[in-house]
């Protein structure tokens, strides 16, 4: 008898932190066996690294967590630092924006702890992580969260995700449309990785609270609004 030799598949992303992202972000984290954290990437004002929005009854509103910015220009994210308190403000917030909504009472206790937790926090990469593991887990994600600093990343910044890519033994490589502008798709080829292109078209909507339907909001909304039904309103789901 010859034993087969079976090739392990495994997709991963590498995906800079985010705080309380879109339902996008969590749908192409659910199609990863892997999503590594990069935030040794620089950190860009006016991104969604420190801030997203909500719905509510006086239109979409903007949360930003405050940060230190200044004579700062090329930090990494995971250096970015706090500037002041602001978990309490940011949950009153949602609290009056989402309270209404059907399951604001059953997720609020769990919501509300990860505010807790990340008021404590002075780096804004610790912050986002708690966001993101507490996220995933209510979505029923399985994929398995790193850093990026648990792998090597050297060169530019194909070759950093390419280093990646390749130490934690990946095959596919799935990404946001948006880095088709800067990503060598040859490189990843070449080094025998199947780069993938993300597409956020077609989500469906669900019952929202305030007028008409935003996607572009935090996935929050849709927990608060769907809550154990969430995930089928995910792509990767439907």
């Amino acid at each position: 008898m010859t034993a087969t030799n079976q090739k392990h598949h495994l997709r991963i992303c590498i995906i800079q932190s985010c705080y309380i992202p879109w339902k996008g972000f969590f749908d192409l984290i659910g199609r990863c066996d892997e999503y590594v954290i990069f935030d040794r990437a620089q950190y860009a004002k006016r991104h969604w690294h420190n801030r997203n929005r909500i719905k509510t009854a006086n239109g979409v509103e903007w949360l930003t967590i405050p940060v230190v910015t200044k004579s700062r220009f090329e930090q990494p994210i995971d250096e970015v630092e706090i500037e002041k308190p602001w978990a309490d403000k940011h949950w009153r917030s949602l609290e009056l924006a989402y309270r209404r909504a059907p399951f604001f009472g059953a997720l609020a206790p769990t919501v509300k702890g990860w505010y807790e937790l990340a008021s404590k926090e002075r780096r804004l990469t610790d912050v986002n992580e708690i966001f993101l593991r507490g996220i995933a887990g209510l979505l029923g994600l399985k994929t398995r969260i790193t850093r990026d600093d648990t792998y090597p990343a050297v060169g530019n910044q194909t070759e950093r995700l390419l280093t990646i890519a390749k130490a934690a033994g990946a095959d596919r490589y799935l990404s946001g449309p948006s880095a088709r502008e800067y990503l060598d798709e040859s490189m990843f080829t070449s080094a025998g990785i199947a780069p993938e292109w993300m597409s956020y078209d077609g989500y469906p909507e669900y019952d929202q609270l305030y007028g008409h339907f935003e996607h572009a909001v935090t996935v929050l909304d849709l927990l608060f609004n769907c809550g154990t039904n969430a995930s089928r309103y995910l792509k990767h789901s439907a």
